[in-house]
């Protein structure tokens, strides 16, 4: 549907519409903690807290039909004419919202049968630091200003923009220094402390990241942020602003260090590809990988980190490929002296603190078979598992198997 072509909502002759800031304050008011809300065709107004999705009742607002989302996008769009384009082009565009004294936005405006759909993420209005977030000290390495590429990484809605603007926000406090952001669209807003910051939008200010990116070599700033390493240029510039002397912020939606290394190389050519892992094992810093999984007292959820850091050792995986034996996920385990950690050695510490209960753990790991071997203590006692999981044997065979099970991009934040 046309979102300039929308007609007012079916409403009883001589009442108006509810105002879509109206719609929006009410649905912050009525669900605390929220993370998203969604505007469905079909459905109320709905949002996301911790992970569940539930349909709220708005004063003035049932059921929403085709003609109300169809309103509610034109309000969110305004007068950005390159958003209305471009989803008449492509299907979906990306905007940011804000409203005064009560939130930002990163708003995805999409069509589903012919009519508009809405996912609005709420960005916190006050910028994260570690502590808020609860991040792992050893992290604090990845906020220093040396060069190289830092990735974090993980599903959607896992906290990567979060995570990265931790990062920025602690530079910003501590070095005198230009940054410059590129984001799709801009998420926290950066202020001016001892660093100028300077946060370019993707079809506002500029037309792409690879674009950007490229202007910023000439713009001398120390750390260059990219929102998303979205295709291949984007790869290729960010490695050469890596090698050419700057900290480069970016994300991918991978679900671990090693799918990470693969999807980078994997962008490129056969014959080019022996050249970006060289390139790559010399310029990565840190990947981050996280995943949020449901605490054990519905009390929202925490964050797991997976952190490869640059030694000679992963820089040898990474530029020569991993084999038996010879893998990221045995330097990661091998390297809590030097700051690593992998996915599943951190699940088990939350499911042995009572932080996660063990069918979330075991649901949410990398490998779910090696899990359960180092959970045999706790499994043992519990008579549906104790048979089948106490003489289990883990092969490679079996690794690799597992390792298919898990999902590219696993969606931790589902509706129920």
């Amino acid at each position: 549907m046309d979102v300039n072509e929308s007609k007012s909502p079916n409403q009883p002759a001589g009442t108006p519409p509810v105002p879509t800031p109206n719609i929006i304050a009410s649905m912050l008011q009525a669900a605390k903690n929220t993370s998203d809300l969604i505007f469905s065709p079909g459905r109320a107004p709905q949002a996301e807290t911790h992970g569940q999705l539930v349909q709220l009742k708005i004063p003035g607002v049932g059921l929403l039909t085709a003609e109300h989302t169809a309103r509610i996008a034109a309000d969110l769009i305004g007068r950005n004419t390159s958003a209305v384009d471009k989803l008449k082009q492509e299907g979906s565009c990306d905007i940011s919202y804000s409203l005064p004294k009560i939130g930002r936005f990163r708003v995805n405006i999409f069509t589903q049968r012919g009519s508009c759909a809405i996912v609005m993420r709420v960005i916190a209005s006050n910028v994260p630091d570690f502590k808020t977030l609860n991040l792992p000290e050893h992290l604090a390495e990845a906020a220093e200003l040396r060069p190289g590429l830092v990735l974090v990484t993980g599903p959607t809605g896992s906290g990567k923009s979060s995570t990265l603007a931790a990062f920025v926000n602690k530079i910003n406090e501590e070095k005198a220094c230009h940054i410059i952001t590129i984001e799709d669209p801009i998420e926290f807003l950066h202020a001016h402390k001892r660093a100028t910051v300077h946060q370019r939008e993707i079809h506002t200010d500029t037309p792409s990241f690879a674009l950007a990116l490229r202007a910023a070599l000439r713009q001398a700033p120390k750390l260059i942020l990219v929102g998303e390493m979205r295709d291949r240029e984007t790869i290729e510039v960010a490695m050469e602003a890596a090698e050419t002397g700057h900290l480069v912020y970016s994300t991918l939606h991978t679900i671990d260090a090693s799918k990470t290394i693969e999807r980078i190389v994997g962008a490129f050519s056969l014959s080019e590809q022996n050249t970006i892992r060289l390139r790559l094992s010399k310029t990565f810093r840190f990947i981050i990988s996280q995943r949020l999984i449901r605490r054990q007292d519905s009390n929202g959820r925490v964050a797991a980190f997976e952190i490869l850091k640059s030694t000679l050792r992963t820089r040898e995986y990474v530029q020569k490929g991993e084999v038996e034996g010879k893998s990221l996920l045995d330097a990661m385990r091998d390297g809590s002296n030097d700051g690593m950690q992998c996915f599943d050695d951190e699940i088990e510490k939350l499911i042995r603190s009572g932080i996660i209960d063990i069918e979330t753990g075991i649901a949410t790991s990398t490998n779910a078979g090696n899990l359960r071997l180092q959970l045999g203590d706790l499994l043992e006692p519990q008579s549906g598992l104790a048979s089948t999981e106490t003489d289990l044997i883990v092969d490679s065979s079996t690794e690799s198997k597992a390792e298919e099970s898990l999902p590219t991009e696993p969606e931790l934040e589902t509706q129920p």
